[in-house]
């Protein structure tokens, strides 16, 4: 495990002076945790996207990585910003109606509302899931959601606003 570590480390910093050859390898040994995180903060339809242009970036932008030992979290961040990315682009809509959203899902009997419901709610990236099962269904409040996520109440209330606005879409665009 070491020798992977000094492996990646030794990689990075070949990459940093522009190896084109340490660069490529970087990107493939990175590819997996890549792929891994991509998993938990993306459509499972986007994590393939969110992969690949997030290693493009890696591969453009590697040069300018100030500190080696940040690549980590540069990589992480990079992908979250692709998903996120995605995600809006997937959601991009235009708006009903006064009454429209709820004249469709007052429709919809109860039984196919509870199905949509849960159906949206396994279509959440883990971060959204996660507010709304300790707001909804927990029922803590933002600030305990924020203490027990170890992130500020403004941060949840945003994830959490924009959790519930992935879940109303899904509900009115669901086929059912």
């Amino acid at each position: 495990m070491a020798d992977g570590v000094v492996e990646r480390n030794n990689l990075i910093l070949a990459a940093q002076t522009g190896d084109p050859v340490a660069i490529s390898r970087l990107l493939v040994v990175c590819q997996a945790d890549a792929r891994r995180y991509a998993r938990r903060h993306c459509q499972v339809s986007d994590v393939d996207d969110a992969v690949q242009e997030s290693l493009l970036i890696i591969f453009h932008k590697v040069k300018g990585l100030k500190v080696a030992a940040a690549f980590s979290s540069w990589l992480f961040t990079v992908i979250k910003h692709e998903c996120r990315k995605l995600e809006r682009m997937m959601f991009k809509h235009d708006p009903l109606e006064d009454g429209v959203a709820e004249q469709q899902l007052a429709s919809r009997s109860d039984d196919a509302l509870r199905i949509d419901l849960a159906n949206a709610l396994e279509s959440l990236p883990a971060h959204y899931l996660e507010v709304v099962l300790l707001r909804d269904f927990e029922e803590l409040s933002i600030a305990e959601i924020a203490e027990r996520l170890g992130e500020q109440s403004g941060a949840v209330k945003s994830r959490l606003h924009r959790a519930r606005e992935l879940v109303r879409e899904y509900l009115l665009h669901s086929d059912n």
